[in-house]
């Protein structure tokens, strides 16, 4: 589904962030990141879905069979990927529902697919709403507008639930969430998981992990993977560190 190939990618400034990374996830699979702050775990994600700030100098990346390279911003969203950023943007007048039937309108249209009529749309939300433990008051209020950490990343759940991507890379979700809010994403990215679905997770720490159980861990240090294993690499580096 995705293969980065020596990918090296710096600031505008010139400063480099990713220094020759090779990642692969096939489809239906989960993979952790996990590295120490500064190592390129965020900037990797932002790279991926074409953020104007990251300058992209060598390597490839491969979506879909698709070069991911050439593709505008809304075009790698409409192709099937998804972005949880660590620090979710809050949208003042824009209300939740309004959001989500923008954007899978937009999808739709550029895929040609047809519009959702509105009870389809309305009972595509009511089931994800339901999922995720979130009443009708999230439907009106405005994107992420007054949402505690743990709402904010919830809401990104409600997204990904509603858009269907084939791959999320999902950035701290984790962060910010206290045990009962885990539980219930952990539980959202469970339930979303198909065969045909992969998720990345980026994260710092194994309690997600208990939850939402990786196949491949890998340790992302000085702008690379420096060391792939399998879910146990996560309870050794919550043991010993990166430098165990």
């Amino acid at each position: 589904m995705l293969q980065i190939k020596d990918l090296h990618a710096s600031l505008s400034d010139g400063t480099e962030i990713l220094k020759g990374l090779n990642l692969s996830v096939g489809k239906g699979e989960i993979h952790a990141i996990m590295g120490p702050n500064g190592a390129g775990k965020s900037t990797l994600s932002k790279v991926i879905a074409g953020h104007p700030d990251y300058i992209i100098t060598e390597g490839s990346i491969e979506f879909q069979g698709k070069n991911l390279l050439e593709l505008s911003v809304a075009a790698r969203a409409n192709a099937g990927f998804f972005i949880g950023f660590q620090y979710p943007l809050e949208i003042a007048g824009l209300g939740n529902e309004e959001f989500l039937r923008a954007a899978i309108d937009a999808k739709h249209k550029a895929l040609g697919l047809p519009r959702l009529c509105e009870n389809e749309f309305k009972e595509k939300m009511e089931k994800a709403m339901q999922l995720l433990e979130m009443d009708s008051r999230y439907r009106e209020r405005g994107l992420n507008e007054g949402f505690s950490g743990g709402e904010k990343k919830r809401n990104e759940i409600l997204q990904m639930a509603m858009l269907e991507p084939a791959l999320a890379f999902l950035d701290e979700t984790d962060s910010g969430l206290d045990i009962d809010a885990l539980r219930i994403v952990a539980s959202g990215i469970n339930h979303l998981m198909t065969p045909e679905r992969s998720v990345v997770l980026i994260t710092h720490y194994q309690r997600l992990l208990d939850y939402a159980k990786p196949q491949f861990v890998h340790v992302l240090m000085n702008g690379k993977i420096a060391r792939t294993g399998g879910s146990d690499l996560a309870m050794e580096l919550e043991e010993k560190g990166y430098g165990g």
